[in-house]
């Protein structure tokens, strides 16, 4: 496994998915998902130059936060309890899974600054899937008004784990979709300029249909418990 020749890999990836469609390759960043990866490995991508970390689960996140400090730019990805949010407020730049109001009155209260955050959407319909349905998403990020330390700064989805690619289209283009509905309505909290969606599987039909920040783990920087199994 070396990082390095991972990144640079996706990156040449990234090139070719923006310019199929005519997009500016500085327009997408490349969070690192290191659930399944050490300290150790999670350091190699910031030596390989990636910016942008991505943990799912706050005891994890807690854990690279205290050996790895502010030297990246830290993504919550993950499903949040209200209760663990004390725990990562003050060192998080990005919460991906704002999914309902209890949680949004949770990071309002602890945060001590505006929090950039992405309302999730499950735009699939997979009942599986958490996050909001597309057709509430509008109500949604208007009852977020009166949060003061809440910033949508846009959406994100995860699509169907599948072969077919008109599936995984389709859900990213119902973000996109959204997006551009919530920019109509000129919200000075909800920005929305961003779109978090595609991993490892999907990435290059997530760019293609307009994501911002592609959140990547497995093509990356591995998974350590897999290849230690193997």
């Amino acid at each position: 496994m070396n990082v390095k020749d991972n990144f640079e890999s996706i990156q040449a990836t990234i090139l070719q998915a923006c310019k199929k469609v005519n997009r500016n390759v500085d327009e997408v960043k490349v969070i690192a998902v290191t659930k399944y990866v050490s300290i150790d490995r999670a350091r190699e991508a910031i030596e390989a130059g990636v910016v942008h970390l991505g943990e799912n689960r706050d005891d994890g996140f807690l854990q690279k936060w205290e050996a790895l400090g502010d030297k990246p730019c830290w993504h919550f990805i993950g499903s949040l309890q209200s209760r663990k949010v004390k725990n990562i407020i003050d060192k998080v730049d990005y919460i991906h899974s704002i999914d309902r109001l209890s949680l949004a009155k949770e990071i309002d209260k602890r945060a001590t600054k505006p929090i950039k955050c992405f309302v999730q959407v499950n735009a699939s319909g997979e009942e599986s899937k958490q996050g909001i349905s597309p057709g509430d998403v509008i109500d949604f990020i208007k009852k977020l008004e009166s949060y003061k330390h809440i910033q949508i700064v846009g959406l994100m989805t995860m699509a169907p784990f599948t072969d077919d690619e008109k599936i995984i289209r389709n859900c990213f283009k119902t973000l996109r979709n959204l997006q551009s509905k919530v920019q109509e309505i000129k919200l000075p909290y909800a920005p929305c300029t961003e779109l978090s969606m595609g991993m490892s599987n999907d990435f290059e039909i997530a760019i293609e249909e307009g994501a911002t920040f592609v959140r990547i783990g497995t093509a990356l920087v591995g998974n350590e418990k897999a290849e230690v199994e193997s």
